[in-house]
């Protein structure tokens, strides 16, 4: 089974690095142009977060298995817009795709535009990442690819898989808490 997840959000919040990150482990600094409609390593997909390539990626949700909306903890205007991209994302998307919501660019406190605590109002999966050091990166994905197999699999009297549970059990073992 081939299972897709797309990284949506404003351009600019480090989709590309995100996926860097996970994909190869490192931070290229600089070294990305926007992203021009779709851009993809292995099946996780790479969108453009700008509007005029906003009509491309709305034919890729409809193939989501899951979505991980991407906005930056140092711009309130990219927080602002999760809003506008959950309304389309449930109005393109399956019903039944799996969204996680991830703050990125986590560095200290000394630069953060929102407070973390203002994404539980979205009633999705979430946490703050750094597509620089590392932080969350891998969790995140991990976290989505759990939820993926346990939906594909899943058996009657097996319990649910708990996506918010699960995240915050590995953040305790991590001790990234602090970031939280």
């Amino acid at each position: 089974v081939l299972l897709q997840t797309i990284l949506v959000g404003d351009s600019g919040v480090g989709k590309t690095s995100l996926l860097v990150q996970f994909d190869q482990g490192k931070f290229i600094p600089g070294s990305f142009s926007a992203t021009v409609g779709i851009g993809f390593t292995v099946c996780i997909w790479d969108t453009a977060g700008q509007e005029r390539f906003r009509s491309v990626t709305h034919a890729y949700y409809r193939d989501a298995h899951a979505l991980l909306l991407l906005y930056d903890i140092t711009s309130k205007s990219s927080f602002d817009n999760i809003r506008a991209w959950l309304t389309e994302i449930h109005e393109y998307a399956q019903s039944d795709v799996v969204i996680m919501l991830l703050g990125n660019k986590v560095r200290g406190k000394c630069l953060r535009r929102t407070r973390s605590e203002g994404a539980s109002e979205y009633s999705v999966p979430f946490m703050e990442t750094s597509a620089k050091t590392g932080v969350n990166v891998e969790l995140a994905f991990t976290a989505v690819a759990k939820e993926l197999k346990h939906r594909a699999v899943q058996h009657p009297n097996e319990p649910k898989f708990q996506i918010h549970e699960y995240i915050e059990a590995q953040k305790e073992k991590s001790g990234c808490c602090s970031y939280f």
